[in-house]
This record gives structure tokens, C-alpha cells and sequence, in this order.
């Protein structure tokens, strides 16, 4: 009990101490030549460090006169950026950010052209956020749903893209650090999608092992969040107007979803991830996985496979992607099995950079 009381309060001091007062600054900061200066304001710490997925080599902070810790980083390239601060050791959300609220604030570094970017010239869309009732969970479960500009008066039913997070994340993730709603946003202005319902449910489930969410989230997406979608919103119910896209974690429930009721999805696409975890992967991380299990059931669906569905779009992150030997191990499964796909490359490792750019690639060649 003590040590819990000490804890609450040196967080409550660390909090206290991130208020600036009447000390003004910018807590980040765009610089010339695509630097950024992150602050915070902190007077009785001893160290500062950021948390950031900018670069995997951390920004020295140094406090000034006022209290007020700045770290710059260097070479920024255009993106959306998740970061903490650390405060002697404490993870810190930026308090004078909004989004703290509930995970990473979000930094967007754009100059206002990207294809992720909120531009002033294009209709914008809505997102959403709805609760259903979980059977399979026996919870109030949480999902964002995107729905194009002028969707509100419009009587036009829709298809559907049921978009997965990856794991540890949750359902906000492609609203935010993903910028899913200016991606469609800007894709649809450009006529370049159909309109259509983006759903982002939540698909972190905690279970005992790292794999035993799959079956949990496979059946409450086929029970609970596609009966909900159609049953509250004017879309189709066939699956020629039905996807299932998903990164990392995501790729895998996609895949589990769609290699059990590939009946009900045209268009599958898993980004980063593969159905089967190769051996060496897995001993790393202390996963055990069936690979008979998975090459007994692709053999199974193969041939109906191939007629019903439309397109199987797998992407990875270039070699260094951590899932790219599971991705590839997968791909000789589907070769061995006979079942059709594309394949894509981008570089970039296992990160948002490149599923941004997957989700700007793959949603126009959905429902044509």
C-alpha cells in the first residue's frame, strides 16, 4: 500500500510539474530542414528522454532557465508520429496535447500535400464512434467507422472495409497515427475509390497465449461487429461488396477470418503478416504454431477459394520487416495449395510509413 501511495504520488508530482504556468512554448515544433523540437516543461526532473518512433536514436534533452526540457531531432521525414515522454523514468503523455487523453499524441510532420494530410479543398468524411454488444465476449465492445463526405443525406447503400489494428494497438490506431480518414478522404475526392463504410474495430482480445485471440476475434467479427454494421447501416450484405484488410496482428485475424469464411469476403488483404509463424520466428518469441493445421485447411478451400474470391493482395515492409519470413513461409503455403494472390513490396521495415501507403494503394482496387 505504501509503495503504491508513493508511486501515485510522484506521478501526480511529474504531472504537476509538465504544467507550464505562465511559461510559454510550443511542446513540438517544426524547425528548418526538417528538424523537431519537442518540449516539456519539467523543473525538478533530473532526466528527460522521448519515446518516439522518429528515429531508433533518442534526442538529447537539456533543460533551459525556465524549466523547460527540448530534445531536436533531425532529417524528419513526412508522417504521422506516436511519442512519450520519459520524466527520470515515468512515461509521460504530452499534457498539452489533447490526445493524451486516452494514448500517444499524435505528431503530423507534412507539409500539407501528403496523401495522409487533412487538405482544405476536399470534402471530408466522418469518423465515427460506435459500441456494441460483444456475445463472444460478453462485453460492450468499441469500433470507428468512417463514412464518406455527403454520406449523411445520401440514400446509396454502401460496401464495406473491415480495416484491422495491429497488435497492442487498438481501434483508434488507424483513425490516428494511421490517418485513415484523410487517406479516403483524399482518395475519394480523387475518384480514385467508391464511396464506402470503413469499419475499425477493437481486435485486441487478451488471452493466454499470443495466438489464442484468433479464434475470439474471428467469430465475434462474424457474430457481433458484421450483424451489427448491417443491421444499423445502409450497406450490401453479399461479399462482392465486402473486405477484410489488416496489419501485423491484424493480417493474422485477417487471415484466420477469411481462410474460415472466405465465402463471405472478395477482397482480402493482409499487410506485414502471414497465416503461419515460420519456426525460427517463433522459437524467438515462445510461440508454437500448426503449420499442418493451416496447410490441411488451404488445401481444403482451394478450389471453391479461387472461384469466389477476387482478389488476396499480401504486402510486407521489404526484408526487414519482422513478419517478412512469416509472410514468405505463408506465400509457399498458398503456392503449395494452389490459391491465387498478388504480392507487394515497399520498403520501410514493420512500420506506419508503409501501411499508410498500403491502405493509399490497395482501397482502389476494392469493389471494381
Amino acid at each position: 500500500m505504501i509503495k503504491a501511495i508513493t508511486s501515485l504520488i510522484y506521478l501526480l508530482s511529474v504531472y504537476i510539474m509538465a504544467q507550464p504556468g505562465n511559461i510559454k512554448f510550443e511542446s513540438t515544433e517544426i524547425l528548418p530542414n526538417n528538424e523537431v523540437a519537442f518540449r516539456i516543461y519539467a523543473p525538478k526532473a533530473n532526466k528527460v528522454a522521448l519515446r518516439c518512433d522518429i528515429s531508433k536514436k533518442s534526442a538529447q534533452f537539456i533543460k533551459n532557465d525556465q524549466g523547460v526540457w527540448e530534445g531536436v531531432y533531425t532529417n524528419v521525414e513526412p508522417g504521422a508520429y506516436r511519442y512519450r515522454f520519459i520524466v527520470d523514468g515515468v512515461t509521460t503523455f504530452d499534457p498539452q496535447k489533447s490526445s493524451s487523453t486516452e494514448a500517444a499524441s499524435i505528431f503530423m510532420m507534412t507539409s500539407g500535400n501528403d496523401f495522409f494530410s487533412m487538405k482544405e479543398n476536399v470534402p471530408h468524411g466522418a469518423i465515427t464512434q460506435r459500441y456494441f454488444k460483444s456475445e463472444i465476449l460478453n462485453e460492450m465492445r468499441r469500433m470507428q467507422i468512417w463514412t464518406p463526405a455527403g454520406f449523411e443525406k445520401s440514400t446509396k447503400k454502401l460496401p464495406v472495409l473491415y480495416l484491422i489494428h495491429g497488435g497492442g494497438d487498438i481501434d483508434k490506431a488507424w483513425p490516428t497515427v494511421g490517418c485513415a480518414g484523410n487517406i479516403l478522404d483524399n482518395l475519394l475526392a480523387e475518384g480514385k475509390i467508391e464511396p464506402m463504410l470503413v469499419v475499425m474495430p477493437n481486435a485486441r482480445i487478451e488471452t493466454p497465449t499470443s495466438l489464442g485471440n484468433l479464434p475470439i476475434f474471428k467469430e465475434d467479427l462474424i457474430t457481433g461487429i458484421i450483424p451489427f454494421i448491417e443491421s444499423n447501416y445502409n450497406v450490401y450484405t453479399d461479399a462482392s461488396h465486402r473486405a477484410i484488410m489488416g496489419l501485423s496482428m491484424g493480417g493474422l485475424q485477417t487471415l484466420e477470418v477469411a481462410m474460415h469464411y472466405y465465402e463471405m469476403f472478395e477482397y482480402i488483404c493482409p499487410l506485414s503478416s502471414g497465416w503461419w509463424i515460420a519456426d525460427s520466428w517463433a522459437k524467438k518469441r515462445g510461440i508454437t504454431d500448426d503449420r499442418e493445421l493451416r496447410v490441411k485447411q488451404l488445401k481444403k478451400i482451394s478450389t471453391d477459394f479461387n472461384k469466389k474470391v477476387k482478389l488476396v493482395y499480401f504486402t510486407q515492409g521489404g526484408p526487414e520487416d519482422i513478419a517478412y519470413e512469416n509472410g514468405m513461409e505463408t506465400l509457399k503455403l498458398f503456392d503449395a495449395a494452389g490459391i491465387k494472390y498478388k504480392y507487394r513490396e515497399i520498403p520501410g521495415g514493420h512500420s506506419w510509413p508503409v501501411w499508410r501507403k498500403n491502405l493509399r494503394d490497395l482501397a482502389p482496387l476494392l469493389f471494381k
